[in-house]
């Protein structure tokens, strides 16, 4: 028996074509909703960094304005003058607290025999340092290191330098040192024994 197809058109699997259509359609769906909402998301979030933007933009304005309008209601030379008188207070302040008393009695204690102060020059710096140059008289090298170390061991004088040495027509070594000086509060007096009156002997 002979089996002939007879229809008018070829077969198709309508179904299967259908089925891809529409997953088709719905992954299109889905990626197109995703841009969308990631469109507005990233939308949303530079209209907020413009508004911040813009705000902190002003603020700095206003902050400059401000700044500009004192920086004109100074007067320079009163500014100047109360610099001045501050410095002026300050460095009185400090000498009355630095002492030469102590200091020459700190020299006379740690001063070698061969060595000869000839001129201590005291320089107060802006963050109230007492800066000392002593200009010293020796016989050698070895007595001014003699005369450093000894300083050292005060605890009163820090950051020791020699700034220039030389000899003079005499043959003695001339040097310049520079020290940091640190006064200490004198230990105070130990209070006086108070006398008691000796026990009465017998009557």
């Amino acid at each position: 028996m002979i089996h002939t197809n007879l229809s008018t058109r070829p077969f198709y699997n309508e179904r299967a074509v259908r089925v891809w259509l529409s997953a088709l359609a719905v992954i299109v769906v889905v990626a197109t909703a995703f841009n969308v909402t990631r469109l507005l998301r990233y939308s949303r979030s530079d209209t907020e960094l413009a508004s911040q933007a813009s705000r902190d933009e002003t603020r700095t304005t206003e902050i400059r304005t401000a700044a500009g309008a004192l920086l004109a209601g100074v007067d320079p030379t009163q500014v100047k003058a109360a610099s001045l008188e501050a410095r002026l207070a300050n460095d009185l302040i400090d000498r009355r607290t630095f002492s030469w008393t102590e200091l020459f009695n700190r020299f006379e204690t740690t001063l070698p025999d061969e060595v000869r102060i000839t001129s201590v020059r005291p320089r107060v710096e802006e963050d109230r340092r007492i800066i000392l140059t002593i200009t010293v008289l020796a016989r050698s090298v070895d007595d001014v290191d003699q005369f450093f170390q000894r300083l050292d061991e005060t605890g009163a004088f820090d950051g020791l330098l020699s700034r220039e040495e030389r000899v003079n027509e005499q043959g003695q070594l001339e040097a310049s040192l520079e020290t940091m000086y640190v006064p200490k509060p004198a230990p105070a007096a130990e209070p006086a024994a108070v006398a008691r009156p000796a026990p009465a002997g017998p009557p």
